[in-house]
């Protein structure tokens, strides 16, 4: 397996993950006032358990902090990651720390 690769596709209002050029996730968001509120994460079943996830989440976080944009992790798949992720914490509004760190 290739390494996974993520892209922000805003016609979709979602990240892609793509392995060796085949669609593996999603994951959505809505941006708005220097926030992005990511709402659902999808990764294709033929890729689960191969760290697609990871990269995909890692990818879409990685967007946002070089966007300067705060984080509202709505979907449970996000949110937890941040909540094993820690150094990803400060990109979330400081009201909702525990409710990430729950998720772990």
């Amino acid at each position: 397996m290739g390494s996974p690769e993520v892209r922000d596709v805003p016609a979709e209002s979602a990240y892609e993950v793509t392995v060796d050029g085949r669609h593996a996730g999603w994951a959505y968001y809505q941006r708005a006032d220097g926030r992005v509120a990511f709402t659902h994460t999808e990764v294709d079943d033929a890729f689960e358990g191969q760290g697609v996830g990871s990269a995909l989440a890692r990818g879409a976080l990685d967007d946002a902090r070089a966007r300067d944009e705060q984080v509202v992790p709505q979907c449970s798949f996000i949110a937890g990651w941040i909540a094993h992720h820690e150094d990803y914490l400060a990109l979330v509004p400081e009201h909702l720390h525990e409710a990430v760190r729950r998720r772990a």
